[in-house]
């Protein structure tokens, strides 16, 4: 049985998504974007979205 050991370095050079690095205590975290391009609704409706559904579940709790 052959391993291979070399996927952290393959999938590494694959990834083109770009990517945020952002420091905090001594960790550097990475944070690769990317986005559906089939997706059937843009950034600005989902956002929309999550905060009406955050508002209702926030009315119904009074």
């Amino acid at each position: 049985m052959t391993e291979n050991r070399n996927t952290a370095a393959q999938t590494t050079t694959q990834h083109t998504a770009p990517t945020v690095r952002k420091q905090i205590n001594g960790t550097t975290y990475i944070v690769r974007v990317h986005f559906n391009e089939n997706a059937r609704e843009t950034m600005e409706d989902k956002i929309k979205r999550l905060l009406r559904n955050e508002i209702q579940q926030n009315v119904t709790c009074l």
